[in-house]
Parts: C-alpha cells; sequence; structure tokens
C-alpha cells in the first residue's frame, strides 16, 4: 500500500473480493469406456461445461466467502500504521468500537478509586495508550488479535484534532445542521478529512488550538452533531466494527483543516456531570451517588455496591454520566472492572457500556 493513499478503502475492498477453488469444480477427467470391438482405442473425449455438470453430482452454488478475522485485523493495522506516519496517536479497537487491549488491571483484588492512566507501563488503558511510534503501534495490537478496528486520539499534538461527527440515525441529519449553523453564524466549512461511517454518517477532522481543550458532547451544539475532544477518539478509515467500515471520502484533504474560529466559539464548555439517574429509571431506584469535583470514584463506587438485579442498570447509569463528562472512553476500562466486581461478565460489561457510548 501507498502511503498517498491516505487510508483508503482499496486494500479492504480487495479483501472482501476473495475466492476460494473448490476442487468439485475441476472437470472430470477420466476417460469413457470404450468397446473392445473397435480394433484402435480413441482417445476420450474432453468433457464440456454441459457434459460436466451431467456426470458430476448436483452442487448448490457456494455463497461468497466473508472475509476473515484475520484479513480484517491486518487491515486495521496497516491503515493505523499509515494514520501514525501522519502524526495521528491511534490504538485499536473492537468490533464494538471499544479499546481492544484488556485492562491488566482486571484481576485487581480492589480496584482503586482512581483509574490508572497508564502509570504502570502495561497496555490497557483506553485512550492512553494511543501513540504514533510504530513499533508500540505493532504491539498494541499483537496484543489484541482480535482487534479489527483501530481510533484515532483526539485533542493530542501534533494536530490537536477536532472531531465532528455527524449522525444519520433516529430522523437527525448532522450535515444539514452543520450548514445551518455555518450560515447562521456566516462561516464557511472548509475542506478537510472526511470519513464516511457505516450509517452513512460523516466525520469531519479538524485540527483545533492547544488550548484550551475541547470537551467530547453529544447533541448540545445541535440534534445530530457529535463532538470528539481531548479524551476522545474517531473510528479510523479501514476499521470494519460489527455496524460495517469506515471508508475515507476520495478527494478528501492528506491532513485536517484548521477548524474556523466562529465554530470554535460555538463548541460548549466542559460542563459537570448531571446528578440525576437516567430516565429510564425511576428515581428511586437508583440513588444518585454523591457530587464530586472529580466523578470518576463516585461512579465506580456507585457500580461496585450494585445490587442484584441493579448491576446493569447502574453500569448504563454511570456509563452515561461518564460520557457526558467527556470521561467515558477513559473510563470504560475502570467501569468493566467495576462491574466484574459485581458478577457481571466482561461480556456483558462491554456491552451495556457500548450502548451507553451510543446513548
Amino acid at each position: 500500500m501507498r502511503p498517498d493513499d491516505l487510508l483508503g478503502s482499496h486494500s479492504v475492498d480487495r479483501l472482501d473480493d476473495r475466492r476460494g477453488h473448490h476442487p468439485a469444480d475441476r472437470p472430470d477427467d477420466r476417460p469413457g469406456n470404450h468397446s473392445g470391438n473397435h480394433p484402435t482405442r480413441q482417445p476420450a473425449q474432453q468433457p464440456t461445461r454441459s457434459t460436466r455438470s451431467t456426470r458430476s453430482p448436483h452442487r448448490p452454488a457456494r455463497p461468497a466467502r466473508p472475509a476473515r478475522h484475520s484479513d480484517a485485523h491486518a487491515t486495521a493495522l496497516t491503515h493505523a500504521l499509515v494514520a501514525a506516519g501522519r502524526g495521528y496517536s491511534v490504538l485499536p479497537l473492537t468490533r464494538a468500537k471499544l479499546p481492544a487491549v484488556r485492562s491488566p488491571h482486571h484481576a485487581d483484588p480492589s480496584p482503586t478509586s482512581t483509574p490508572c492512566r497508564g502509570d504502570c507501563g502495561r497496555p490497557g488503558h483506553g485512550i492512553h495508550d494511543a501513540t504514533s511510534d510504530p513499533l508500540a503501534v505493532r504491539r498494541l495490537f499483537a496484543a489484541a488479535p482480535w482487534a479489527t478496528a483501530y481510533g484515532i486520539a483526539c485533542g493530542v499534538p501534533p494536530h490537536h484534532l477536532i472531531g465532528i461527527d455527524l449522525d444519520t440515525k433516529n430522523g437527525a441529519d448532522g450535515l444539514t445542521a452543520l450548514r445551518l449553523l455555518a450560515a447562521q453564524h456566516h462561516f464557511a466549512l472548509p475542506p478537510t478529512v472526511t470519513v464516511r461511517t457505516p450509517s452513512g454518517g460523516r466525520h469531519l477532522y479538524f485540527s483545533g488550538p492547544p488550548a484550551p481543550p475541547v470537551p467530547n458532547s453529544a447533541g448540545r451544539l445541535a440534534p445530530g452533531i457529535d463532538i470528539r475532544g481531548t479524551g476522545g477518539y474517531l473510528v479510523g478509515p479501514g476499521s470494519r466494527t460489527s455496524r460495517g467500515e469506515y471508508h475515507l471520502v476520495p478527494g478528501t484533504p492528506r491532513l485536517p483543516t484548521a477548524a474556523p474560529a466562529p465554530l470554535l466559539s460555538l463548541l460548549p464548555p466542559q460542563s459537570p456531570p448531571h446528578p440525576h439517574p437516567h430516565a429510564l429509571h425511576h428515581p428511586s431506584a437508583l440513588p444518585s451517588p454523591p457530587p464530586h469535583p472529580n466523578p470518576a470514584p463516585a461512579l465506580l463506587r456507585f457500580v461496585r455496591t450494585s445490587p442484584d438485579g441493579q448491576r446493569n442498570a447502574r453500569l448504563f447509569w454511570a456509563a452515561c454520566r461518564a460520557y457526558e463528562s467527556g470521561l467515558g472512553q477513559e473510563m470504560a476500562t475502570a467501569l468493566t472492572t467495576a462491574a466484574l466486581h459485581t458478577g457481571l461478565t466482561e461480556r456483558e460489561a462491554r456491552a451495556t457500556i457500548a450502548s451507553a457510548a451510543r446513548h
């Protein structure tokens, strides 16, 4: 793959076109039966396609073989390395778009109240694993052979990436909403790196200022517009997830364009987490954790003390609050560990956190 392809999707498409060769489809070249009355032996007649289909037992057409998991892993690694070569910090993701390297602290007898951010020197700390070093990227993917996608960290040098996630689900039209905002506030949207998502939405990559940090938000700017800032990540092009593949839109620039100043002024500031429980549950059923300058310890304690019958509900509520406060991706591993303490399986915990991330 040439670096000039900039994470293009052509290699992914070629992987999908591979087909197996079936020995049963080879022509039956056995000679036919000949009568002894002929003085000379006639050469066997080469069967035609119709003759072959008559002699061979009927075999239904085999469906196209889907791309293997190892193919998706290799493709994601290739695209991640290209992204790292352009200065992006990347990390491997699962098909559920969650960090793929498991936490080294999942077996700790008593998880600490403050999540480890990689100070232990081992991988498995979510967004804090993100790196642009090619060797480190390979090591992360080697530690997670199940990874079929990769994330691009936002808010870190050199690009200080700001991701504009334009959604098209549930009646939202993020692209139209962003264009209306641009017209209302009199600024143009410059061409920049654009990625097409499986649902038909778009990810726009803009470079931002080093400070102040841009927080993550969902739907606060306008319905259908999510912001990925410091502590967040975008699913990179060339990734394969459970919902489909991410592709770079042809003709987009190689590197992110600077975000227009009026757009930066519209981005919502960081806000504290909401103390009230999620609307799906009655307030008396899920007591709110006490307010705390850093919500992580309270949210983790809230999950670890879940009684039977409320484990999933509490985990979902805490994950929603973590994402609302911009700590969702950072706390995903710690929340999973806390959920394991209550008796949930890792698969159940990851699925619940993924649901909160999409909420």
